[in-house]
């Protein structure tokens, strides 16, 4: 984990997560501007990884292109 404070920032998840909270929660992490991801069954206790802002993008950019898709 990073030497910045998780707690307090507008974490996020998908309106498609389960109701058991099994989905990761993502947030901008100030004052770094890195982006955080973390899984929400655990909240606050949950490890959290960082990313940079291009990292992310390029995640989410492959995310929807598919690449991560399981073969049909």
């Amino acid at each position: 984990m990073s030497d910045f404070d998780v707690i307090g920032h507008g974490w996020r998840r998908s309106t498609h997560c389960n109701a058991n909270g099994t989905c990761v929660e993502v947030a901008v992490l100030s004052p770094s501007g890195l982006v955080g991801a973390r899984d929400a069954t655990y909240g606050d206790r949950s490890p959290v990884l960082t990313f940079g802002r291009a990292e992310w993008s390029g995640f989410i950019d492959r995310l929807k292109e598919g690449a991560f898709d399981l073969p049909q």
